[in-house]
């Protein structure tokens, strides 16, 4: 069986490898915007934030189960890279955790206070949304730099930690456009143009550093025609930085027809982003110290865990779209009456 498809020491890592990207990948979207909402709560009012959290209420919980899909797979697919990852980034990752808790916590309690009790909880939901973005933001960056730990990858991970929190204010934004109304709308029209411009000046910056700090990555980028094969990635970014630039300055509440473009075009950045990375860092999972294919456990573990795999990932999808269908539409008050 686990030659059915060739080689299992190549296509076991590659199907992990490929299902723990698209687990990161789907998390940046969807959880992105919880914490970005969270982040935005700074600026707006009581009745304001109550609406914000409607938005987010019903999908929050599933959205963070892809973060720890992605988790599980690379302790359980890739342990080795797994010690060395997290060895690596323990302080933020450390921190992440509280940021998440001060999150789950203040969202819960928050629905049940009342007067200066619940504008307590609200500030708790943002310094923990906060300090999720910017730990995972900062551990992007040094990952990008190779993990070292020295003045120069710190500065580098603290600048994309900065535009992390932006990018992830960008996705909010632009759900926050799909799921309110009225003045709220606007004001997220706005939150959306303002945050475009970090968010792009972030992307810009990690593909400037990658191939910089490596020059292997450089290599396969700027090696023969493989820069004209990989053309569309920065084009089509750029493109699309443009014309959102371009729609949200003209967009007004009343366009709310179209109000799904933004959150489908900052999907799109995101995804051309990851494709990015994810070619520049292949076949490495540990940047220029550590493969898939060594970092991998035995195809044998392996199999068994992919068939559980195959079952957990479409009950994964089928819960998170159901949720997404049941509450379609406007976000409506949220509470425990």
């Amino acid at each position: 069986m686990l030659d059915l498809f060739g080689d299992p020491k190549i296509w076991l890592p590659l199907a992990f490898a490929g299902l723990m990207g698209l687990s990161i990948l789907i998390y940046v979207v969807l959880d992105g915007f919880d914490l970005g909402i969270g982040m935005l709560f700074a600026f707006g009012d009581e009745a304001e934030q109550d609406r914000m959290m409607a938005a987010i209420g019903p999908f929050w919980d599933a959205n963070e189960t892809w973060l720890v899909l992605a988790v599980g797979l690379l302790l359980v697919a890739f342990p080795a890279a797994h010690g060395i990852i997290l060895s690596a980034l323990y302080l933020p990752v450390v921190l992440m955790l509280i940021g998440l808790i001060l999150r789950g916590v203040a969202f819960e309690f928050r629905a049940k206070a009342e007067g200066e009790g619940k504008r307590m909880w609200s500030r708790i939901f943002i310094a923990g949304s906060l300090l999720t973005s910017l730990t995972q933001g900062y551990m992007l960056g040094v990952y990008v730099m190779g993990l070292d730990q020295n003045p120069a990858t710190v500065a580098f991970g603290l600048l994309t930690a900065i535009c992390l929190v932006a990018g992830f204010m960008l996705v909010g934004a632009t759900w926050l456009i799909i799921k309110t109304e009225g003045p709220l709308q606007a004001r997220a029209i706005g939150w959306a143009g303002r945050t475009l411009t970090f968010a792009a000046v972030g992307m810009a910056a990690i593909s400037l550093a990658s191939p910089l700090v490596s020059p292997r990555i450089f290599e396969k980028w700027f090696s023969g025609p493989t820069i004209l094969l990989l053309a569309p990635l920065p084009i089509g970014s750029a493109v699309i930085f443009i014309v959102l630039a371009v729609f949200l300055r003209n967009m007004t509440p009343a366009h709310d027809r179209w109000c799904r473009l933004p959150f489908i075009a900052v999907t799109g950045l995101y995804a051309l982003a990851f494709t990015g990375l994810a070619y520049s860092f292949y076949p490495y999972v540990v940047p220029d110290r550590l493969t898939l294919f060594e970092a991998a456990s035995a195809p044998e573990s392996l199999l068994v865990i992919l068939i559980g795999a195959l079952f957990v990932l479409p009950a994964i999808i089928a819960y998170s779209a159901l949720s997404y269908h049941v509450f379609r539409g406007k976000a409506t008050p949220l509470g425990y009456d």
